[in-house]
């Protein structure tokens, strides 16, 4: 078994490749469409249900770059469903998803000062989403969505 002093030394325990919420996205949506032609919204769920999770990692891996990452993968996912609402197809689920994804990450990027910066990214994407709900700014097409309250 290597000692500490070893294993500090080891390149390969040093350090970890940084994640990329935006090449990831990237890679979903291009398999996606390869695959199937089409945008699966359960698939598409579950990307936007990680965007807290590649915040953290993202952020704290590349330090320089990562809050970048991490917006462009979340900004494209809201590209998707604003082309998707645009064709009627976006599903009350879909948009429940985000809002809660919103909510996430603005918790997340409040509990560490070094992600304040993020608060802003968090801020523009939700207000994009609010942009997609109904006049009343709580529902879409008619049925509530997920609010933090």
């Amino acid at each position: 078994m290597p000692s500490n002093s070893e294993s500090s030394q080891d390149p390969a325990l040093q350090s970890s490749p940084s994640t990329s919420y935006g090449q990831f996205v990237v890679d979903v949506l291009g398999r996606m469409t390869r695959t199937s032609g089409r945008i699966d919204q359960r698939v598409l769920r579950r990307c936007i249900g990680l965007a807290s999770s590649y915040l953290v990692t993202d952020v704290t891996m590349n330090t320089e770059d990562g809050i970048g990452t991490w917006r462009a993968g979340f900004n494209r996912l809201v590209d998707v469903m604003v082309a998707l609402h645009m064709r009627q197809e976006l599903e009350v689920e879909t948009v429940s998803t985000a809002s809660q994804a919103c909510s996430e990450c603005w918790s997340v990027a409040g509990s560490w000062r070094e992600m304040d910066e993020c608060r802003e990214g968090v801020k523009a994407i939700a207000t994009r989403l609010k942009g997609l709900l109904d006049a009343n700014g709580k529902t879409y097409k008619g049925h509530a969505i997920y609010a933090p309250y």
